[in-house]
């Protein structure tokens, strides 16, 4: 068998707007297995700023992961724990290669493009007037739950927003989740979320920054409204530590983004520990290519978690790769007619 990595650049259609600034731009790295004439693609995926393996070292560990490669996927899983993206990138091109069809990882009646998976619409921050149309737009095409990234313009702005949508669409018209992306003070954050809760919404994801453990405690135990934790999760690699934020915390949910956690093994450790201490959970994205995405999507599927996903980003992008997942009336689906076209 043999390893390569190879780097490319997805660019945003438009640029996007996060309560840590615009981006333009999102680097990813694909590992491209090959073995008796077979491909096998995995995409390590990472956000400069907030993934765990944001380090100088990144390229030299791809390097020499693609260089020992013969040591097999268990040994390499482990010697990659500080480095999630890689692990998921790993797991992705050995199932990758392993499979009938290099992008078909676990066929089930959603690959056969018998069942859809249901996605929250993703609202990015920006004027009052773009994410009114962005609202709009995501109404239009039927979806029934969306998420807004707040934090980035003034809270009263960003209120007035979700009140005038709440105004026309009840709870159980719309299912609204916010996201804010660790953007309020601890001492404002009780009062804010307060605010929200009259607006009926889902959950807000990670109202403060990650690693203040006792303030996000101390909120999730007195808030009106089920608080996600989300950034939290990044960083923490072993299993004992992961039981201790969850048990100290006590959040209502946890949001896991494979490429951050150490793919499908790392997530189904938080899921785990999420269901014995009662706290539901959801996927999503990362902003990763369709093929990150596509094997995200796959493997959600077969958890059977009816909750709407956070998996409709993979029209973001001009230079995405063509794939079969499409997103329509809110829900992801996997197009059979349609044909993968990886090429790097």
């Amino acid at each position: 068998m043999t390893a390569e990595y190879k780097q490319h650049q997805l660019q945003f259609k438009k640029p996007s707007g996060t309560s840590r600034g615009i981006l333009k731009i999102k680097e990813t790295w694909f590992i491209i297995l090959e073995q008796n004439g077979k491909r096998g693609i995995g995409e390590c995926g990472i956000l400069r700023g907030l993934s765990a393996d944001d380090r100088p070292d990144y390229e030299h560990q791809l390097k020499w992961t693609c260089h020992n490669i013969s040591l097999g996927l268990p040994a390499l899983y482990e010697a990659n724990k500080e480095f999630p993206s890689i692990q998921f990138g790993l797991e992705m091109a050995f199932k990758s290669l392993e499979s009938q069809k290099p992008f078909e990882l676990f066929p089930s009646a959603f690959t056969k493009g018998e069942e859809s998976i249901a996605i929250n619409g993703l609202i990015w921050m920006g004027s009052e007037d773009f994410m009114k149309e962005q609202i709009e737009s995501k109404l239009s095409t039927g979806f029934n739950c969306i998420k807004m990234k707040i934090g980035a313009i003034d809270f009263e702005t960003e209120f007035k927003l979700l009140k005038s949508i709440r105004k026309t669409f009840s709870k159980e018209e719309i299912e609204i989740r916010v996201d804010a992306n660790g953007a309020f003070p601890p001492s404002e954050a009780l009062d804010k979320l307060k605010k929200l809760a009259e607006l009926d919404l889902h959950s807000i994801e990670q109202p403060i920054k990650q690693g203040q453990f006792q303030e996000m405690a101390q909120l999730c135990e007195l808030t009106p409204l089920p608080i996600a934790l989300d950034e939290e999760l990044i960083g923490v690699f072993d299993v004992t530590s992961k039981q201790e934020l969850l048990q100290t915390i006590k959040p209502q949910y946890i949001i896991l983004k494979p490429s951050f956690v150490g793919g499908w093994e790392g997530s189904q450790e938080w899921i785990n520990l999420a269901e014995r201490e009662n706290m539901g959970w959801w996927i999503t994205s990362a902003l990763e290519s369709n093929v990150g995405l596509n094997a995200i999507a796959q493997w959600t599927y077969t958890l059977n978690n009816k909750m709407p996903q956070g998996l409709g980003t993979g029209g973001l992008f001009t230079n995405n790769f063509d794939s079969p997942l499409t997103v329509s009336n809110g829900t992801l689906q996997y197009q059979n007619n349609l044909n993968w076209k990886f090429n790097l």
